[in-house]
């Protein structure tokens, strides 16, 4: 799974596969659902996407998109 192969150095492959996904979707709710499959939390605020490895809610940092 993409989430636990991730490493921190990886933020532009991180922002790649979060903007492929959000293009297979409807909205932002089935987005955020398919996110939660892969591991990630992911949250909408100002300039981009705050990203989070679940369960842990480990803060991986913040994706412009």
């Amino acid at each position: 799974m993409f989430a636990e192969t991730y490493s921190s150095r990886d933020l532009g492959e991180l922002r790649h596969f979060l903007v492929s996904e959000r293009q297979k979707t409807l909205s932002d709710a089935e987005w955020k659902f398919r996110m939660r499959g892969y591991g990630f939390h992911v949250k909408r605020v100002d300039g981009g996407v705050m990203v989070a490895r679940i369960p842990k809610n480990e803060i991986l940092g913040c994706v412009k998109m």
